[in-house]
């Protein structure tokens, strides 16, 4: 995962740094696809390296729903 990092890296990703920002995170989005699709990123590599880019608000939240994740992904009540 180390080598994904540094050329995802590389392709200079923009962060994400608000919270709820429909129209933002959906050009972020936009962005990032275009990065995984030329890297040819599995699932579980645009979930790691999609969320290495999360900053202030939206890596809070991220941090948050990944807590209320299990390990393989189900919401804990």
């Amino acid at each position: 995962m180390r080598d994904e990092v540094g050329e995802f890296m590389k392709q200079k990703p923009p962060t994400f740094t608000r919270g709820y920002n429909p129209d933002g995170a959906y050009k972020w989005l936009e962005k990032i696809e275009i990065i995984f699709e030329a890297m040819e990123c599995s699932e579980e590599g645009k979930t790691t390296l999609g969320t290495y880019v999360l900053r202030e608000e939206a890596n809070n939240w991220w941090k948050n729903a990944k807590q209320r994740l299990g390990a393989g992904g189900i919401a804990i009540p």
